[in-house]
């Protein structure tokens, strides 16, 4: 199948586009940033992604692979697939006229007869205001919503083993989204688009309130002097109804967040519990300053920060907390030196540096190579139980 993608350079459609071309088909990748083209075009994976560099190359050489800045790539596609974010504003209210403006310049490469496919996450409803959006421009085109439900790095091997959700408008729409998909994986569940848009929302936000619970715990135990970790063992070692409990962690990223606000718009801001998720999780920074302030004056110390991606083994910093714990400890110490060996910022330093120059070091993010750093005996401020008991010097 000849397939376009727009926005195919991040995250979720350069992996996506590649997982395709691997099963055979031709992909013309668009998307408006020239930099991370020419990165791809290089044989560069802009990203870590698993398997991706090797895909890559595999996709550049098979000839099936293109990238472009120019949307008249679209009009020979039989299925054009959109990818793109959907933030929130400065009021956490989501934006659902991003999606149009991004197909705007798109509509005079459509052609009547093609199926759009809607991948990233919707405010729910989208996909049908898409398609009257479609049609108030005399575009007779087969909407359709297929989202991704994908671990960041982990793309292209999860997309090509998880069962894919499949919802459209249409019959046509259905069948090429059915047929496109299906070269993928052979397990596919298909929903009405609002099923769907549902569905995929309530994935992340069950994510969100689940990782919410024992950073609430945390919390309680380290007010009350109590250490969380023995009790976390002790919840979950051989004892099955706890065992999925996660450690507590600074729960951040592009995702999770931002689903959640959008779920609690459309149920017109009446979702407590999703709301005090987000209360616990973007809270949680400013807990740890508490902690810090209650066992050393920091305005005469030093402070390191290991770690700035919203996840561990990741190159993601978008929307992380290690960036807004930056900031509080900027505000309370003497001065600040970060670290993270995947994240490319200037601003950042190497880890050894950060070790030496610091009075004290925060876990910001539990990279696995981190377990190798000396540490010098500096105490350590690890909410994450990354460290071994007994291995660090614990704040």
């Amino acid at each position: 199948m000849k397939v376009a993608v727009i926005g195919g350079c991040g995250h979720v459609g350069l992996p996506l586009a590649l997982a395709l071309v691997t099963r055979g088909h031709h992909v013309d990748v668009l998307d408006i940033d020239a930099a991370a083209i020419a990165r791809i075009q290089a044989g560069e994976m802009p990203f870590m992604e698993q398997d991706g560099a090797e895909l890559l190359r595999q996709a550049l050489d098979s000839g099936r692979f293109r990238c472009h800045l120019d949307p008249a790539c679209l009009a020979d596609a039989e299925a054009v697939i959109l990818i793109t974010g959907t933030p929130v504003d400065e009021y956490m209210n989501p934006r659902q006229t991003l999606v149009f403006k991004v197909l705007a310049p798109c509509l005079p490469h459509f052609r009547d007869g093609q199926t759009l496919i809607l991948r990233s996450t919707l405010f729910p409803g989208m996909t049908e205001r898409v398609a009257r959006y479609l049609e108030k421009n005399r575009l007779n085109l087969h909407v359709a919503f297929c989202p991704e439900r994908v671990a960041e790095g982990r793309a292209i091997r999860e997309m090509c083993s998880l069962p894919q959700i499949i919802a459209a408008l249409s019959p046509e729409g259905r069948e090429v989204s059915a047929r496109l998909f299906a070269t993928l994986t052979p397990t596919l569940i298909h929903l009405e688009p609002l099923e769907a848009e549902l569905t995929k929302l309530f994935s992340n936000v069950y994510r969100y309130i689940h990782f919410a619970i024992p950073n609430q715990f945390y919390m309680i135990c380290r007010e009350h002097g109590i250490d969380y970790e023995k009790i976390h063992h002790a919840l979950t070692f051989e004892y099955p109804r706890a065992a999925h409990l996660p450690k507590p962690g600074l729960t951040a990223g592009p995702c999770l967040l931002k689903d959640t606000l959008q779920l609690a718009a459309f149920q017109n801001l009446q979702f407590p519990l999703g709301q005090a998720a987000c209360h616990i999780h973007e809270g949680m920074p400013n807990f740890l300053i508490q902690i810090l302030r209650r066992k050393m004056d920091l305005a005469n110390l030093n402070a390191g920060l290991l770690g700035v991606a919203f996840k561990a083994d990741s190159d993601d910093a978008r929307s992380s907390l290690g960036g807004k714990l930056r900031k509080l400890l900027a505000l309370e110490c003497r001065a600040v030196r970060a670290t993270d060996p995947y994240v490319k910022d200037p601003s950042l330093v190497d880890a050894a540096e950060v070790i030496r120059e610091s009075d004290f070091l925060v876990l910001g993010t539990p990279h696995r190579c981190y377990r190798e750093l000396d540490l010098q005996g500096k105490p350590v401020l690890d909410m994450w139980q990354f460290y071994p008991a007994g291995t660090v010097n614990t704040i």
